[in-house]
């Protein structure tokens, strides 16, 4: 039986998917000097976006689920979908993972860092801007899997079968 941890409880994270509009700042500033300021497009509009990219970010999430043993895992490869919308709109959606232990929704932890500079680069690609393509280690860590990610789910993850 797993040992009960104190200081979480049994509600959980309900989040499928995470917007972070408070990196908006940190954005801009990544593209500032090189193409005009994008502007964070939000909930509320019925805008449908003229471009998408499927990447990843990395970050920990933390397993909320007082009856289950697990404290949390990393992860290199947290799916995100960059939508960009006409007028230099763009907005991020960063998809959940399940705990393997008890298949509940983890409570993420954002590499900022990797968010940043993924959606910078995507969106000085849209703009045109000459950009170097990044250069990414040799993959290290676990595999990816499928089964405990949203962004596998719905469709929207590189790491998709199939």
């Amino acid at each position: 039986m797993p040992k009960r941890r104190s200081g979480r409880d049994n509600g959980g994270e309900s989040r499928v998917l995470f917007r972070f509009p408070g990196l908006h700042k940190d954005v801009v500033k990544a593209v500032s000097g090189e193409m005009a300021s994008p502007r964070f497009h939000g909930r509320g509009s019925n805008q449908t976006p003229n471009r998408e990219y499927s990447t990843h970010v990395m970050g920990r999430f933390e397993c909320k689920n007082s009856a289950c043993s697990s404290g949390g895992w990393a992860s290199k490869k947290i799916a995100i979908v960059i939508k960009g919308f006409p007028d230099n709109g763009y907005n991020a959606e960063v998809y959940n993972q399940r705990c393997k232990f008890c298949d509940k929704l983890g409570t993420l932890i954002l590499d900022k860092e990797s968010y940043v500079e993924r959606v910078a680069y995507r969106i000085k690609r849209w703009a045109g801007v000459e950009v170097e393509h990044p250069h990414y280690g040799p993959k290290k860590g676990l595999p990816h899997e499928s089964a405990h990610c949203e962004g596998c789910k719905r469709g929207v993850c590189r790491e998709t079968s199939g």
